[in-house]
């Protein structure tokens, strides 16, 4: 049955049977102290607090029978799938397939390129795996929520300037409409997080809506709770 989601422009509608959970590169190395993320100079505190509302969506949607996919970004040991240009950014030794304080940095497989373990995917739930900021570049993502008639997203995950933002453009240009939950996403910089979140919003929703948590969980459980009546 359709529910709707308070949001902004405006409310949020969707069938929980054809929308799916996109949780964005919760990974260890971006999330955890002592990660890659951290060796740059960055509170990873600001990251991890996007966790427990992530998890409460992730819970929420289980219940509900939403499809649920993690994306990790990462590239193949050999890094043949990163572009040079992508590589040479960064200062030297903390380069993608440096060793890092997790095992070799942004490298399929090694340790940091785990989701956390709070957000773990579960039997049936897809990873994908990207090599590029954008959950559709150079991924089964379109043609696995197209399979599934999904016409809607709800967007979580980090950050929210760079691969949330990347993902809602790229979905918005595909077709999809897509609502970005503003506290579990996050960024480094809370600036950046409080204008990518701004963008999506504007003018009527150019990009979509931007909701939270709170309102999305309680709007699928009352839902839930009136399937049951």
């Amino acid at each position: 049955m359709p529910i709707a989601i308070p949001a902004e422009p405006s409310d949020f509608a969707l069938d929980p049977a054809r929308t799916a959970l996109v949780i964005i590169d919760m990974q260890r190395d971006f999330l955890e102290p002592g990660g890659f993320g951290e060796t740059l100079g960055n509170d990873v505190s600001l990251l991890a607090a996007a966790i427990g509302p992530c998890r409460a969506m992730l819970d929420a949607a289980r219940v509900a029978g939403m499809l649920v996919i993690h994306t990790r970004e990462g590239h193949r040991p050999d890094l043949s799938d990163a572009p040079p240009a992508k590589i040479a950014r960064g200062a030297p030794s903390k380069r993608i397939g440096d060793p890092g304080p997790m095992g070799r940095i942004l490298v399929r497989g090694e340790p940091g390129h785990e989701i956390v373990a709070a957000l773990a995917p579960i039997a049936g739930e897809p990873v994908i795996d990207k090599p590029g900021k954008g959950a559709f570049y150079a991924t089964e993502l379109e043609p696995m929520l197209r399979h599934r008639g999904v016409e809607a997203l709800l967007v979580a995950g980090v950050t929210t300037e760079v691969c949330v933002h990347t993902t809602v453009r790229e979905a918005n240009d595909r077709g999809f409409r897509c609502a970005v939950l503003g506290d579990a996403c996050a960024s480094y910089f809370p600036d950046f997080h409080a204008a990518a979140l701004a963008m999506v919003s504007a003018q009527g929703g150019i990009f979509g809506w931007v909701t939270d948590t709170t309102r999305a969980v309680a709007a699928l459980n009352a839902s839930q709770e009136r399937d049951r009546a």
